[in-house]
């Protein structure tokens, strides 16, 4: 006997697109794994000196031995300019460049980057007129930048770097063999740049063969980047999205795992189930429980074999898009590489494989057992109880949800996110195991509904979802996964986004803020925002990212924080983070700190914390404030002179402004200074947050899509299976409009249960995760974009089931 081909072909489409989803993601996990920035400043040199851009902590696990925990740096880790003359000694080395680069802003609003004469041995940058820079107020333009600018050598040019805008004069001119630049005389860049005697890396040149090795022994305590690693030395954005999008991609991963097990699990059982005549026949002619479970065991590996090749075929494409989608959006850096490999999709096949063979074996074990007398009776009936093992499972996991969901409801901040994860996960595999009881309490709840509403097709309606419990489990379960992962993933960003809205509106109490059009604001225009007549307050703040040890669970976790850098003077006045213990007013002294309550479990009031700024420095400073505003003002506060010489540039990013004064005057000096209110200030950090959670949503919609095309795909083989049944309807008297309205009542109360679990798994946790980590008192879920999720899958489902049912209705019964 064979399979049926509508099995065939159902299990077939599950297993290529759960390949595909899984290997998607395995794309995206090993473009991280291997990401790195091009290489293009640093192109000519053999090799670049860099400061260590990570910080590694050895961190006590509970029960085993410590771990090697390690996160990169956001900020660039200056190396000395001296360490440049002993790597000169080095055999082999033709010169060091002590390369540095800062942003230049010119007087039409164009942002450059600035670096000494000697960078642009770097490039390969071709003299177009004049000579080199010689004097600290002398510049080398590139002609781009010259002719936007409109000057010619000989000219004078006013450019902004730290400082306000100084007159320089145009000495040359060079075609860009590079991105745009100015060059400065090398005597002039350790001002400019604000970092004197530390340069961003030191660029090795060969004269002739170079071995890493004596580099490394002529740079204690430094890094020696090679090869493709030279462009992390350039541009810290790669390296710095890699830990997040390891995460991101493996965490994504599990979820497309597990996904794809709940789902091809559910429609092979189904197939098994539906041609359990055919097992019971083979096991009353004498086949051992061993023989026909080889035999399903086979059939299924012939299926999933094709469709786990061309899944994992699809998932390099399908991973090349979702890259290509989140590159497009920013939410990857652009230099953040596509890596494709063979890998991802054997990995795919692998897993479709273990899950189809899994799948079919344990499917197998209720159609074998039975002894062979009583086989074709138990294939007549379907079985009134669950396996005992299946009911006690299924009531383990919904315990453990309930106190994920106790332990999330207690806690707070970091302790609480951690714990949602694992809600969801339990709570939808206990839905997976216990989906033929709820199916069956579900269809006793409506049946006296249906019965009323119509009184024949309600009450076959109402038969038929008491008798065939197993099969509305089926259906029911990737309906209910469906809706609860995409309302958790989609609107627990949302519920982020607005506390973080809420929170950063509470906590800012500025009637102005000044903000650049360019990189960002020098340091002298917080000083003349504050003699401008009518400012009560003025407050500079400087956005970087800090590296701590945060307990989660009874677990300290290295994690980088956003923290912001604030001056001192009058913020309390422009600021409240919502302080419940301490003073924000003590926030003074460079070895002070604040932290945001998600961060401080176990931090008391006045002890020494450890952490490292941006760029790598060891800092212990006093905790004198906790406060809960975290989301909307970042989890550390720190003064401006502790974060403002360990950051990239020493830009400012916004100066927040207590009063209504004309500011105009006082700006009109510095090139790219803009006043706005805090309104629309608020609205551009929004839309920010928004385009950081794009990745969820890419993702989302793939794991989502998946479980509808196998929730598409049950259904029909579910529908095509009831070909008998349906036939003897019609024989006993049923007409072809009451059978359809039974289907109909049928397919309203399986999806309509399905619905209503999926929204109480997502409900709850939810409420949860808004209670317990954001602190608003209920989630962000905007209706239109939950009913479109409702829609979206509820709709393909229905059409699923009924479809297929009109051409078999039409046929005549006695031939069906």
């Amino acid at each position: 006997m064979k399979p049926p081909k509508g099995a065939l072909a159902g299990v077939f489409v599950a297993l290529m697109f759960a390949a595909a989803l899984v290997g998607s993601c395995g794309v995206l996990l090993e473009s991280a794994l291997r990401a790195h920035a091009p290489v293009d400043r640093y192109e000519a040199a053999a090799a670049v000196v860099t400061g260590e851009q990570s910080v590694s902590v050895r961190q006590k696990r509970v029960g085993s031995e410590p771990e090697k925990q390690t996160r990169p740096l956001t900020e660039r880790a200056r190396v000395p300019v001296a360490a440049a003359e002993r790597l000169r000694a080095v055999p082999g080395v033709r010169a060091v460049i002590a390369d540095v680069s800062f942003p230049v802003l010119t007087a039409s609003g164009v942002t450059v980057t600035g670096q000494g004469w000697d960078s642009a041995a770097l490039h390969s940058y071709e003299a177009a007129a004049g000579r080199a820079p010689q004097a600290p107020d002398e510049v080398v333009l590139d002609t781009a930048t010259a002719a936007r600018a409109r000057v010619a050598v000989g000219s004078v040019v006013g450019l902004q770097t730290t400082g306000a805008p100084q007159p320089f004069r145009v000495t040359g001119l060079v075609k860009a063999g590079g991105p745009p630049g100015a060059f400065f005389a090398s005597q002039a860049t350790a001002t400019l740049s604000g970092h004197p005697g530390q340069a961003d890396a030191l660029a090795v040149i060969a004269g002739g063969r170079v071995d890493a090795a004596a580099l490394k022994k002529a740079a204690p305590g430094l890094v020696v980047k090679t090869g493709a690693a030279r462009g992390d030395a350039e541009d810290l954005a790669v390296r710095g999205a890699r830990p997040d999008m390891i995460e991101m991609a493996a965490s994504f991963g599990a979820v497309a795992v597990m996904t794809a097990l709940v789902v091809v699990g559910g429609l092979i059982a189904l197939s098994i189930r539906e041609r359990s005549r055919e097992f019971a026949l083979l096991r009353a002619v004498g086949a051992t429980p061993w023989q026909v479970r080889g035999r399903i065991v086979r059939e299924t590996l012939r299926t999933a074999l094709p469709a786990g090749l061309l899944g994992g075929l699809l998932a390099l494409a399908l991973g090349a898009a979702m890259h290509r989608a989140m590159v497009a959006k920013d939410v990857l850096p652009g230099g953040f590489g596509l890596s494709l490999s063979p890998l991802p999709a054997l990995a795919a096949l692998l897993i479709s494989l273990l899950a189809a063979m899994l799948s079919a074996f344990f499917a197998s074990l209720r159609a074998t057992r039975i002894r062979p007398v009583e086989a074709l009776g138990e294939a007549a009936v379907e079985p009134a109880s669950l396996p005992r093992w299946r009911v006690i499972t299924g009531v383990v996991f919904l315990v453990l949800g309930v106190n994920a969901l106790g332990v999330s409801t207690m806690a707070s901040g970091s302790t609480a996110a951690a714990s949602i994860g694992g809600l969801v996960i339990t709570l939808i595999v206990a839905t997976a195991l216990l989906s033929p009881l709820i199916a069956r309490r579900g269809g006793r709840v409506f049946g006296r509904v249906l019965r009323t509403a119509s009184p024949v097709a309600g009450r076959l309606a109402d038969i038929n979802i008491g008798a065939a419990a197993l099969r509305l489990g089926s259906v029911i379960t990737p309906v209910a996964l469906a809706v609860a992962f995409a309302g958790v993933q989609l609107f627990a960003q949302s519920t982020s986004v607005r506390a973080t809205e809420v929170q950063a509106a509470e906590g800012t109490r500025a009637d102005r803020v000044v903000v650049p059009a360019g990189p960002g604001l020098p340091s002298g225009v917080l000083d003349a925002v504050r003699s401008t007549p009518g400012v009560r307050a003025a407050t500079a703040v400087k956005q970087t990212t800090v590296v701590m040890s945060v307990r989660e669970l009874a677990e300290k976790n290295l994690r980088s924080l956003p923290a912001k850098g604030v001056s001192p003077e009058g913020i309390t006045q422009t600021m409240d983070p919502g302080v419940t213990k301490g003073s924000l007013a003590d926030l003074r002294d460079p070895g002070t700190v604040a932290l945001s309550e998600s961060v401080a479990e176990g931090v008391r009031l006045g002890q020494e914390q450890q952490f490292w700024l941006g760029d790598g420095t060891p800092v212990k400073a006093r905790v004198v404030a906790i406060y809960e505003r975290g989301l909307g003002l970042g989890d550390v506060l720190l003064p401006h002179a502790t974060v403002a010489a360990h950051t990239t540039s020493p830009l400012d990013d916004h100066i927040l402004v207590r009063g209504d004064p004309d500011l105009r005057p006082a700006l009109s000096r510095y090139s790219g200074a803009l006043v706005i209110a805090q309104d629309a200030f608020g609205a551009q950090q929004s839309e920010e947050l928004r385009l950081q959670g794009f990745m969820s949503y890419v993702v989302v919609l793939a794991i989502c899509g998946f479980i509808v095309i196998g929730l598409v795909t049950t259904l029909a083989l579910a529908t095509a299976s009831r070909r008998r049944e349906l036939a003897l309807l019609r024989l006993v008297g049923a007409t072809r409009r009451q059978v359809l309205r039974m289907l109909r009542l049928e397919a309203a109360i399986m999806l309509g249960i399905g619905l209503a679990v999926g929204t109480l798994i997502a409900g709850v946790t939810l409420l949860t995760f808004a209670t317990a980590v954001t602190g608003l008192p209920l989630p962000a879920v905007p209706p239109l974009t939950f009913a479109a999720i409702l829609l979206l899958v509820a709709a393909p489902g229905a059409a699923a089931m009924l479809l297929p049912a009109r051409p078999m209705l039409r046929r005549r019964p006695e031939t069906s």
